[in-house]
């Protein structure tokens, strides 16, 4: 392997390695915690129906987003080498999709399974991801010139909104 080691995260290794973690404390970390209230009547209807439909939406955006990316598909905030600068497919209504696709799923999940503490995990995985993705940013805007322009059309992880 070339270039520098992968623990200086000179690609952006350690906003993976955070990504991670939240998404390990969502696997693993509590979902209940005394004095949170249940979800009540109507609330945990509509948390189920809102869930599964946030989940579907996740999965679609990281889908689309994956095949929208084709060989530009790296798991690093750095773009590849030879990478180019994709804004056509998902990426026409929101600048990345694959972190909203996760981002939804997960607050999906947290709401299929009517857990506050779940949503709380997918905010604070929201949070990792927008600052993952202000870093790629930084890194496609060094790149790629025209990306400032795209960053003015198109919204950074919730389509049409942020």
């Amino acid at each position: 392997m070339t270039g520098s080691s992968w623990w200086k995260g000179s690609r952006g290794e350690w906003y993976v390695v955070a990504q991670f973690a939240v998404f390990i404390l969502m696997a693993l970390g509590p979902r209940r915690w005394p004095g949170l209230p249940e979800w009540s009547h109507p609330y945990d209807r509509i948390g189920y129906c809102a869930g599964g439909s946030f989940i579907l939406l996740g999965g679609l955006l990281m889908v689309a987003g994956f095949f929208s990316l084709g060989t530009n598909l790296t798991i690093l905030p750095r773009p590849r080498v030879k990478g180019a600068l994709v804004e056509s497919g998902t990426y026409r209504i929101v600048r990345h999709p694959i972190y909203s696709g996760i981002f939804f799923a997960a607050l999906g999940w947290g709401m299929w399974e009517r857990s506050w503490l779940l949503v709380g995990y997918a905010l604070l995985l929201f949070m990792v991801l927008d600052v993952k993705a202000r870093r790629e940013e930084n890194w496609l805007t060094e790149r790629f010139p025209e990306y400032e322009v795209y960053k003015k059309r198109v919204k950074r992880l919730i389509p049409y909104i942020y």
